[in-house]
């Protein structure tokens, strides 16, 4: 792969995406003319639909709270209701939804159902999405084209 010079965060956007194995454009060399802005996102029909979906897994303030607590390990939907002060039942809806989009994984022993978040990369999205939601704070709370639920 080409090494590609990128500003700021774009450059940790770049990172995660030789992580994924996802091409990034070469660097134009110099004289030549810009190839245009850089795509991060995926070329191929359908591709953008599927990292919007990626993302409308985690628009629920319910399964943004379950995934916080299941980055410190394995909880039992009990654990999981008691700490979010749901219903069994919608907790296990929203297990049920984030372990379907790949967030988390559940391990059966018994009775019991053990979740815990199915890839590390989820707390750095997590982290990453706090930073930026305290750091647009007033912007993202005068906001009237996104519900806020």
């Amino acid at each position: 792969m080409s090494e590609v010079t990128l500003p700021g965060a774009t450059r940790q956007l770049a990172a995660h995406a030789a992580d994924a194995d996802m091409p990034l454009p070469a660097a134009p060399s110099a004289g030549a003319p810009s190839p245009g802005p850089l795509m991060l996102l995926p070329a191929a029909e359908g591709g953008v639909e599927l990292v919007a979906k990626f993302f409308r897994a985690l628009g629920d303030p319910a399964r943004l709270r379950l995934l916080e607590y299941l980055l410190d390990g394995e909880h039992t939907v009990t654990e999981c209701t008691d700490r979010v002060g749901l219903s069994q039942g919608r907790v296990s809806a929203h297990l049920a939804c984030l372990a379907g989009c790949g967030y988390v994984q559940v391990r059966r022993s018994g009775r019991f159902a053990y979740y815990q978040v199915a890839d590390p990369r989820v707390a750095d999205l997590v982290v990453l999405a706090r930073s930026l939601a305290a750091d647009n704070a007033a912007a993202l709370s005068d906001c009237v084209r996104i519900d806020p639920r």
